[in-house]
């Protein structure tokens, strides 16, 4: 396995997408917390992570930038425990850990995506029947959660709203790693770049209408829910969509042995104990704190 020092040492081109993931998660997490305070409004601030998080994609392996996201778990906790005053429990905070760690396992042991080196070999993945089918179906449950399930249980139900920004995690980075590969033919004058145009203008655009939606339900969720909370079962959600449409765009789960299915089963487990800490917590009142102890009763 090859670890984030590893590949700092080893190549300079991703040792920067490393660094731009790291800042990109710092600005992902800190959002969550100043959106809801007020401090600033956190259109542009959501525009500059996802910058970050394009030119991260395209720097290095997704399968080192994504996990870096967990960062953005830690960094929206901590400064949201200063300005936000959100105490985690004891069950919150282990949640968190438990997600984190969870969602890392799981990526290590998930189809590593083939490296797409053209515009026209990306058109060919994209074109893929199965690919098509769960972009469909995605764009289905979308549909359904926005115009029917989020109107009459968004504000009851975090999973709703957390649902629909992780499903578009399926285009947001599909796109931003297509882009790089589209805009070095566009612009390249060559025969195929009014086809590698078209389809930086299509990935453009889908990029955008994802981030407005985002932006759209993350201040919806924002306004009735726990950013600790959003966040970190946000992360574990997006974690896994993108996991899902990398497997099925590449075709890498025919590849995973007997360890890595062991791995991610332990992963995926992971997870749903630190989602389901991560719920109770909301409604314990555990933490380290001796209980104070009253007047002894004599009879």
């Amino acid at each position: 396995w090859l670890t984030a020092a590893a590949v700092v040492r080893t190549s300079p081109p991703i040792a920067a997408g490393v660094w731009i993931a790291v800042i990109s998660s710092f600005i992902n997490g800190s959002t969550f917390v100043l959106q809801k305070k007020g401090i600033l409004r956190s259109r542009k601030r959501v525009i500059v992570g996802q910058i970050g998080n394009f030119l991260a994609y395209n720097a290095a392996p997704a399968v080192v930038v994504t996990p870096l996201g967990a960062l953005g778990v830690l960094f929206g906790a901590v400064l949201a425990s200063y300005i936000l005053q959100e105490q985690l429990n004891v069950l919150g905070k282990l949640g968190c850990v438990l997600c984190c760690c969870g969602s890392v396992v799981l990526i290590i042991h998930s189809p590593k995506s083939e490296s797409v080196t053209s515009s026209l070999e990306l058109e060919e993945r994209l074109a893929d029947p199965v690919f098509v089918a769960y972009s469909l179906l995605v764009v289905l449950l979308l549909v359904v959660l926005m115009v029917w399930v989020a109107p009459a249980h968004g504000t009851s139900n975090i999973m709703v709203y957390v649902s629909i920004c992780s499903l578009l995690g399926s285009f947001t980075v599909t796109s931003c790693k297509g882009l790089g590969l589209a805009a070095q033919d566009a612009f390249s004058g060559g025969p195929s770049s009014s086809r590698a145009l078209g389809l930086f203008l299509g990935l453009l655009g889908t990029l955008s209408v994802s981030i407005l939606i985002q932006f759209t339900f993350i201040n919806k969720a924002l306004e009735h829910y726990s950013s600790n909370m959003f966040e970190a079962i946000y992360y574990v959600t997006f974690t896994s969509t993108v996991l899902t449409a990398s497997a099925i765009l590449f075709r890498e789960w025919t590849t995973v042995g007997l360890v890595d299915c062991l791995g991610m089963l332990c992963g995926l487990t992971t997870v749903a104990v630190g989602v389901l800490l991560l719920r109770i917590s909301s409604e314990a009142s555990l933490t380290w704190k001796p209980a104070a102890r009253g007047p002894d009763k004599i009879d």
